[in-house]
């Protein structure tokens, strides 16, 4: 499986993305077409940089010759925060393009179906982001910049980018949002600026380096649309890695994106990554554990046990471990604070190995059961009746369980070729 690995240790915006694209391999020429199939006036200057001593790759849009960012700024285009942060936050309020009007650019385009609904899905995202800061429908959302020509430019030469490399599956690490305060049209703000800030929830981020932003919203938009897992990064053999540059250059700071794409050392199976959140308890009751354990699975959590455990000073007690998505793992946490005595839990992101799942309804004497069935490969690994369908049919027919269960399986057997 072909897959691919956005280290975003200096944040990630648009340019900084076309630059790693770039240097990863991405034609120069297909960007260049796409921005000129766009008909808006882009045209891409790509040249290669020293960032802290790391050679890498700056794409920036031009119109005319000259810088797109640099000639909205001129015509007070103020709101965006892209391009690694240079911009002046602090210029009269001023609308770009509206959503509606960048979703026909694109619809009509002559893009690549994949990178279409790509670009389409990020700048509805940012769409979203939008509406919901100034509260208005999202068909009225406008984007500042994010709606010029150089963040169209960003946006969709990346899909095209993206899509051409032909991965599977898309990581991430966590991402670094920057800190201090930006200047914008409606006042000062802490970094991540408003839409940013909306664009990462769910996603895992810090602050490091300099106080400046470093991720932009187009840049959270493009991760998100991109589905990435995220956490460490995931094994692979790789083939390819490309550093895109920010603007900036700060000492001891290598202001740049950097992507692997390789092939996963994992085949014939379906791998995705996990957060797995841990903490032993002595001090409370196994039926609080119980009821923890149930209200994390109902919120999302993939699994949940609890295994005895000798601690300190010979007391027993429970290492409670719960399995979550990425996206779902704060919300686990603050539940376990909320319901369980524990003082602390411990946070890693696992690689897991999964086999495919699928279900096959029999018929037995007890009723319909649902025999949940997993494979690898399309080979047949094992199968096991659903707990909840047997135990149904046992309290109706006043019967065992285990002959539920007996009964599902030799059904199931009857008729291997349903599965």
């Amino acid at each position: 499986m072909r897959i691919g690995y956005l280290e975003c240790f200096a944040g990630i915006s648009g340019d900084m993305l076309l630059g790693a694209l770039v240097d990863a391999g991405v034609s120069t020429e297909l960007l260049q077409q796409t921005a000129g199939a766009l008909k808006i006036g882009a045209e891409l200057d790509t040249r290669s940089v020293d960032r802290s001593g790391i050679r890498s790759t700056k794409v920036d849009v031009k119109v005319a010759g000259k810088l797109a960012e640099a000639m909205e700024h001129d015509h007070n285009h103020s709101h965006a925060h892209d391009h690694s942060h240079e911009h002046d936050h602090s210029r009269p309020h001023s609308y770009g393009r509206s959503w509606r009007q960048i979703r026909e650019l694109i619809v009509h385009s002559d893009l690549r179906e994949d990178a279409k609904a790509l670009a389409l899905r990020t700048f509805e995202l940012l769409a979203q982001a939008e509406a919901k800061i100034h509260g208005m429908p999202v068909e009225e959302a406008h984007f500042h910049e994010v709606g010029s020509v150089d963040a169209i430019a960003d946006i969709v030469c990346g899909a095209v980018g993206l899509c051409s490399l032909n991965v599977d599956r898309w990581y991430a690490s966590p991402i670094n949002t920057g800190s201090g305060f930006i200047d914008c049209a409606h006042g000062r703000f802490p970094v991540p600026a408003p839409a940013t800030a909306e664009l990462l929830k769910g996603l895992p981020t810090y602050a490091a380096g300099p106080k400046k932003e470093l991720t932009t919203p187009t840049g959270a938009a493009l991760l998100r649309a991109l589905g990435c897992s995220f956490g460490e990064a995931p094994g692979m053999v790789a083939e390819a890695i490309g550093y895109g540059a920010g603007t900036r250059n700060p000492e001891r700071f290598p202001n740049v994106l950097r992507l692997t794409i390789g092939e996963s050392t994992v085949t014939d199976a379906n791998q995705d990554r996990v957060t797995v959140l841990e903490c032993a308890i002595d001090d409370a009751t196994p039926q609080v554990l119980a009821y923890a354990m149930e209200l994390a699975l109902e919120n999302g959590a993939l699994d949940a046990m609890a295994a005895a455990v000798t601690m300190k000073k010979g007391r027993l007690g429970a290492l409670l471990t719960v399995l979550a998505k990425p996206e779902d793992a704060a919300a686990i946490e603050a539940l376990l604070f909320r319901e369980t005595t524990t003082l602390g839990i411990r946070r890693r992101s696992e690689e897991r190995v999964i086999l495919d799942r699928s279900f096959v309804t029999v018929e037995t004497a007890f009723g319909r059961i649902r025999v949940k069935v997993a494979s690898r490969g399309g080979e047949q690994r094992n199968a096991m009746p659903e707990y909840e369908d047997c135990r149904r049919a046992a309290r109706e027919h006043g019967a065992p369980l285990k002959l539920v269960i007996e009964a599902a399986l030799a059904a199931f057997a009857e008729h291997p070729a349903k599965a």
